[in-house]
């Protein structure tokens, strides 16, 4: 069980790493897979996307680094309290009128399984 709780953690953490990365690089296509696209061109404001990009990048760095240099059960503190982002973007992707589909099977999914990473963290 404690190979699938590391396990499960760094993926999750490189995954959005991952996911931070995208936004920064490629943020119109990141927001369309978010749920609230964009406008293209760059029109409105983009500053949402560099913040959602910087959040999740930073969200992964330091899930990564608190299991490779603090402990397990740190991580799971960490994971508990940021499933609260993927809940929050499940709100905002139904508050603007996103596909129900990506509230519920991306950032609800994903919620799910930062909680699951979290008591596996926290039983290993």
């Amino acid at each position: 069980m404690t190979v699938t709780a590391y396990t499960l953690a760094v993926v999750l953490d490189l995954f959005v790493v991952f996911i931070g990365a995208r936004f920064l690089f490629r943020p119109e296509p990141s927001a369309a897979g978010y749920g609230v696209p964009a406008k293209a061109n760059g029109a409105g404001d983009p500053a949402y996307l560099t913040v959602k990009g910087l959040r999740d990048l930073t969200f992964g760095l330091v899930g990564l680094a608190l299991i490779a240099f603090v402990s397990a059960q740190a991580e799971a503190w960490f994971m508990l309290a940021v499933a609260v982002a993927p809940l929050g973007d499940m709100l905002i992707v139904l508050r603007h009128g996103g596909p129900k589909a990506v509230a519920y099977g991306v950032h609800f999914a994903t919620a799910v399984a930062v909680l699951l990473s979290a008591g596996l963290l926290f039983a290993a």
